[in-house]
Parts: C-alpha cells; sequence; structure tokens
C-alpha cells in the first residue's frame, strides 16, 4: 500500500463504504426529525391547554370581580344606612335626655330615709 493513501479506509475490511455512511447519517437525521415532531406536537398539546385553562382563569375572575363590584355596592348602602342610622340614634339620645330633664324637672325628688 501507497504511503500517501494511508488514510483511505473504503477498502479494508469491515470498514463502511462511503454510501453506507450517508445512509446511516440520513436514519439517523430521520430519527432526530421524529423525535422532534412528536415533541413539538406534545407542546402543542399542552400549550392548547394552557390557554384553556387560562380563558377559563380570565372567565372565573371576571365573574369573581363582578360579584365583588356587588358587594362593594351593599357594602356602600349598609354603611350609609349605618351612619343615617347613628345619627339618627343621637338625636334620639338628646331629646330623651331634654325629656328626662324635664321630667325630673316636674317630678319632686324624693328623699329616701333609711
Amino acid at each position: 500500500m501507497d504511503p500517501l493513501y494511508i488514510e483511505e479506509t473504503d477498502d479494508w475490511l469491515g470498514c463502511p463504504t462511503p454510501l453506507e455512511t450517508c445512509r446511516h447519517q440520513l436514519a439517523l437525521y430521520e430519527n432526530e426529525f421524529e423525535e422532534l415532531n412528536r415533541q413539538l406536537r406534545e407542546e402543542r398539546e399542552r400549550i392548547f391547554k394552557l390557554v384553556e385553562m387560562h380563558a377559563e382563569a380570565v372567565k372565573q375572575r371576571d365573574g369573581y370581580m363582578a360579584t365583588l363590584r356587588e358587594k362593594a355596592a351593599e357594602t356602600a348602602l349598609l354603611r350609609r344606612e349605618m351612619s343615617s342610622l347613628r345619627t339618627s340614634a343621637t338625636a334620639h339620645k338628646k331629646e330623651a335626655a331634654t325629656l328626662r330633664g324635664m321630667l325630673e324637672g316636674l317630678t319632686p325628688q324624693t328623699k329616701t330615709s333609711i
């Protein structure tokens, strides 16, 4: 064998030919392509599920926000009623105190002796 051709192994026994090497590499690429397509399909399914979950969460959030606004309006009404009742109660207490004072002035003080 000529020393210049020592790197050419095409004629060695058991070594693949360039065509066999290319076919093997092609098979590896095809397997990798199929695997990547499978992973892509799975990830697309996961993304679709996440989008659906997000839409459902947004729908629930909007419902809860509407309920919260209703409850806030009810609370505001109840606070106004409480304020009105407190004002009325204060006025009634003052009026009762005035009447009590007038009543005490009309009735004689009884002295209790022990």
